[in-house]
């Protein structure tokens, strides 16, 4: 694990994407973007590791944010096997900069000194002698814009690296995106799960930028936490960084298991809410929908009764997903939310026989005849599985036209309810002889 820490605005972020060769981490040339910490995977020499970009160190500052991003960097400095310190050559060495490498030395952890802007080729710049005063070691020239020295940097960093292990495991995590409006608990919610203030946690909308990845395992399994960006409504979208965010948030969940649709008890579920659970549904994610802040309601006997009605009438694609409501600030039903990620992640990942699906197909049919139309009847004949996360199937038939919605849907359910697919999206598509899906 290696970490990435500096000032702010010295270009961690972008040395971060240069490395792990991604956009995972925001990159403006403002102070005090990259909030939290980062995880990416990148290699070198046949090593693969995990990179951290964390937000920037001010030593001496007096903004709640920015006391935030300070411990957030010093818990990636505790947990990281090598620190790469980056510094900047157009600033020089600064008051910052030896408070910080005083802090990463008490820390006892291998430590590797880059200077970045060295974008010109040809002489060194003589100002880069200036970084052996931080007494870290020989710095490494490195341009974080053109790769310049990242070679150089990685060679260093690998020296530090724990031995190989022979067989190491495959990741059997599951990845799980948490996905919201702005303030609904998203952060609380993953900082309650992991018992540690590992994403910033403030009442001031939008204090997660980035999408930060937070790895947990308990008696359940093993779990990739995903800590979105609230996503709002496009008008309200006034800053480029949070044009990124809501990027970040679908990447996020295009590369999750599971999605967390975090709503706002309070709230109800909302126009955003709807279109963020769209998202999620378009994507093929098995969802759980989140009502959080359930310790704030007044209940009586029918209150969970009725809020479960108006979510599904809300969200009447999505009745696939189980509703579980919870309190992140007092951690009421957390635990169950475990047993539901494994369960529908398992149900996303069924595979049904050609043979047991065509069986389910010709006691529907008997049920309910295929439609007609004009003396035409549709003739299905055979359905087979085609995909998983989330299964998808594809029925073969004579003519697609007279193949209505209404019975398309009417088989979807018998497939759900006969093999246990009640809680995850399904695809369900027509092809017809000589022709393509529809």
């Amino acid at each position: 694990m290696v970490a990435i820490v500096g000032r702010p605005n010295v270009g961690k972020s972008r040395l971060f994407n240069k490395l792990t060769g991604q956009r995972l981490a925001i990159v403006e040339d403002t102070p005090g973007v990259t909030r939290d910490r980062i995880y990416g995977e990148s290699d070198w020499n046949g090593r693969v590791f995990t990179l951290i970009d964390t937000g920037g160190i001010e030593p001496k500052t007096d903004s709640e944010i920015l006391i935030f991003m300070r411990e957030q960097a010093r818990i990636a400095i505790n947990h990281a096997d090598v620190i790469v310190f980056l510094t900047d050559i157009q600033s020089g060495v600064t008051a910052s900069d030896m408070e910080i490498a005083d802090t990463i030395r008490q820390s006892g952890r291998p430590v590797v000194l880059a200077v970045n802007k060295m974008d010109a080729t040809g002489p060194v710049n003589p100002d880069f002698y200036e970084f052996y005063n931080l007494g870290l070691g020989d710095p490494i020239a490195v341009s974080a814009l053109h790769g310049h020295g990242t070679g150089d940097l990685l060679d260093e960093c690998v020296k530090y690296f724990p031995p190989e292990d022979e067989d190491p495991e495959p990741d059997d995590a599951v990845k799980v995106a948490v996905i919201g409006k702005p303030n609904a608990g998203k952060s609380s919610l993953v900082n309650k799960i992991l018992g540690e203030e590992r994403v910033i946690v403030s009442d001031m909308p939008g204090t997660t930028r980035d999408a930060v990845d937070a790895r947990f395992e308990n008696q359940d399994g093993k779990y990739i936490f995903i800590d979105t960006a609230g996503i709002r409504r496009k008008s309200k979208i006034s800053e480029s960084i949070e044009h990124y965010s809501v990027l970040r948030a679908a990447m996020a969940i295009e590369r999750a298991d599971v999605c967390l649709i975090l709503i706002d008890a309070s709230e109800g579920v909302t126009e955003q809410d709807a279109k963020i659970a769209g998202m999620a549904h378009e994507a093929g994610k098995p969802s759980i929908i989140i009502i959080n802040k359930w310790d704030l309601i007044e209940k009586d006997d029918k209150t969970m009764d009725k809020t479960r009605a108006a979510v599904y009438h809300s969200l009447a694609y999505m009745t696939y997903a189980p509703i579980l409501f919870i309190s992140a600030k007092t951690g009421q039903r957390i635990p169950k939310l475990f047993h539901l990620i494994n369960h529908v992640y398992q149900q996303s990942g069924t595979r049904v026989t050609t043979g047991a699906l065509n069986s389910v197909l010709a006691d529907a049919q008997i049920r309910v005849q295929p439609p007609t139309d004009k003396g035409r009847r549709l003739k299905i004949y055979y359905i087979t599985q085609v995909g998983i996360y989330p299964p998808r199937f594809v029925a073969f038939c004579n003519d697609a036209k007279l193949f209505h919605f209404s019975y398309r849907r009417y088989l979807e359910n018998q497939i759900r309810d006969t093999f246990d697919l009640t809680n995850t999206p399904i695809v369900f598509t027509v092809r017809q002889k000589g022709e393509k899906e529809i």
